[in-house]
Formats: C-alpha cells, sequence, structure tokens
C-alpha cells in the first residue's frame, strides 16, 4: 500500500559519512515521528522525496527518475555545516512509498499518477499550513500538480509558478503523466500565472504553442531567444508574491534525465538564478534527474547537483 515513510535520527545517522573535526548537515537536520509534529518544529524547509518514474512512463518517456532520492540525500546530508549553511533550519520528512501498478498498460499507468496526486497533496498541505516550505525532489515533473494544489489549499488562494524546463508540460488532460500537471493545475485553479523559463522551440508542440499564445496567463520566455539575448528583464519581477519554483533537471545540459539534452542551461546558470533572485518562493520542487536509467545510462553527479541547488535554495530563501 502508498504511503508516506517518516524517517528517524536512525535513518538519517545510516546516510551520513562521519570524519573527525567535521559536523555534516546530517547531524543537525530536525527529525519528527509524526505529520502533527510538523507545528512544533523550528524548521522552516521540509525536505520530502518522491522516488517515482511511474508519471514519466506514462508520457511514454524512459524510466530512472525512481533512482535519485536517496543517492540525492546522501549528498545533501553530507554537505559541511558550517557558517553558510547549519543544518537545524532544515527537517527530513522522509519519502513517498510508492508500488508499482498491476496494470503497466498506458492508461494503468495514468490512473496510478490520479492516486499518486492524492497521495501527495493533503501532505504539502499539511507542510505549507505549518508555515514550513517544502523541498521536494523527484520523481517525474506529474507531481508538479499535487504540489501545486497542496500549496494552493494551505494558501487558500491560487499560486503563481515558475517553471525553469525545456517542455511547458501542457498537453492534452488525457490522464495524468508526466507532460501535464501544469494543464490540471490550470484547470483546478490552483495555479494563477505560470512562467516559463527556458523552454526549447524544437520541443513544444504547436497546439502547447497556441494553447500559450492565446492565454496571458501563460508568460513563456524560450532559451533559443535567451541565446540571442532577447528576453524581458522584468519577467521575474512579475511573478506574484505567492509562487512556486520549479526545477525540471532536463533543462540542463548534459544532466541524466529521461529527456537529457546537449543543449541547455550549464549548471552555474541555475545556481545564479536560484542564488540571486529576490523572490520568496512556497516551495522548491526538483524533478526529472536520474541517478540510472532503464536503457543503461548513469551518472554519479545527479545527486551531487541537486545537493547544489537545494543548498543553494535554502541559502537564498533564509
Amino acid at each position: 500500500m502508498d504511503s508516506l515513510k517518516i524517517y528517524s535520527q536512525s535513518d538519517i545517522n545510516n546516510l551520513i559519512i562521519y570524519r573527525s573535526g567535521e559536523t555534516k548537515l546530517g547531524e543537525r537536520i530536525q527529525t519528527i515521528s509524526s505529520l502533527d509534529a510538523l507545528q512544533s518544529s523550528t524548521a522552516k524547509f521540509v525536505l520530502l522525496g518522491i522516488p517515482e518514474d511511474i508519471g514519466i512512463r506514462a508520457n511514454s518517456g524512459i524510466a530512472g527518475a525512481s533512482t535519485t532520492w536517496r543517492p540525492a540525500l546522501m549528498a545533501f546530508l553530507n554537505i559541511q555545516s558550517n557558517r553558510f549553511l547549519s543544518g537545524e533550519e532544515i527537517l527530513v520528512l522522509g519519502h513517498f512509498e510508492i508500488e508499482e501498478p498491476k496494470d503497466s498498460t498506458i492508461d494503468g499507468l495514468r490512473k496510478k499518477v490520479s492516486e499518486i496526486d492524492d497521495l501527495v497533496y493533503p501532505v504539502i498541505e499539511k507542510i505549507v499550513a505549518a508555515g514550513k516550505i517544502p523541498i521536494v525532489i523527484g520523481g517525474g515533473h506529474n507531481n508538479a500538480y499535487p504540489i501545486i494544489k497542496g500549496t494552493s489549499l494551505a494558501k487558500k488562494q491560487s499560486i503563481d509558478v515558475l517553471n525553469v524546463d525545456a517542455h511547458a508540460d501542457l498537453r492534452e488532460p488525457e490522464g495524468r503523466h508526466s507532460g501535464n500537471g501544469f494543464t490540471y493545475a490550470l484547470a483546478g485553479k490552483y495555479m494563477d500565472n505560470y512562467f516559463m523559463y527556458g523552454l526549447h522551440q524544437n520541443y513544444n508542440n504547436e497546439a502547447i504553442l497556441s494553447q500559450i499564445e492565446a492565454n496571458p496567463k501563460l508568460k513563456p520566455i524560450f532559451f533559443d531567444d535567451i541565446l540571442k539575448g532577447v528576453e524581458d528583464e522584468n519577467f521575474f519581477f512579475a511573478i506574484g508574491s505567492v509562487a512556486g519554483l520549479e526545477i525540471d533537471l532536463d533543462c540542463i545540459q548534459n544532466v541524466l534525465a529521461s529527456a537529457e539534452t546537449p543543449s541547455g542551461f550549464a549548471v552555474n546558470d541555475i545556481r545564479k538564478l536560484i542564488l540571486t533572485n529576490e523572490k520568496k518562493f512556497s516551495y522548491l520542487h526538483i524533478s526529472e534527474g536520474a541517478t540510472r536509467l532503464l536503457d543503461g545510462r548513469v551518472s554519479k553527479l545527479t545527486s551531487k547537483l541537486i545537493a547544489y541547488l537545494v543548498s543553494d535554495f535554502i541559502k537564498a530563501q533564509a
């Protein structure tokens, strides 16, 4: 049965590589025994994993995003605790344990994604309602929908979203998958304005481009225009006061993902965006990265990249 596994300090300790004379983040972070204890925690940020790639497979993608959470968490917990980042401001909640659907057809996978939606959004709602900022490591980009929904319900308003991504993920509402999370968030009125940064002209179909053109709430900047030096300087300033930040790792060149790209942002472009953006975000969702794909490709760097992005976000938002 699908469930949320809440971590104990013992679970965390098993992932820490101890070294004499040093203190790692994992030695300073907080844990809780139940969701009810969120309110009493002094942590500002809550780290949560969704190790699944069912939504990616439901969108005819390559499995592998389910491999990311544990190595990414281990990389993060072994960052140095120092004057720049202590660790006491972070609560590691745990991860969702999600069973494979018995029906592995496209329809069966899409039905399962809807079940994942219903598992995820109430937990996000509780985290945000407790005054915390969820940091979610996926997992497929299908999980943007329940994260947006949970945040919106807790805030009691529709929210803006900044998605740094090669793809708009505005495909038809044909059953849930990784390519239509924002379609469902718009339809449910959980998302208000949708800011897409770094879209690739080559990988967004004409129907999506027409949809973006027709709806003033859909605000794109194409990576192709960034390369030409043509972009709206006021783009980020227009994001509302209640907003989420989505980073799809397939927007970064040569990062292992189902839709891995040879052309995209450099890692340091994304780090700079996070560190210098003055917007205070209600959540961070990092999706689509993999340490091992079903086709045999592997990368040990994905986990360390995620650790960098998470630590950058905490420093920028503290």
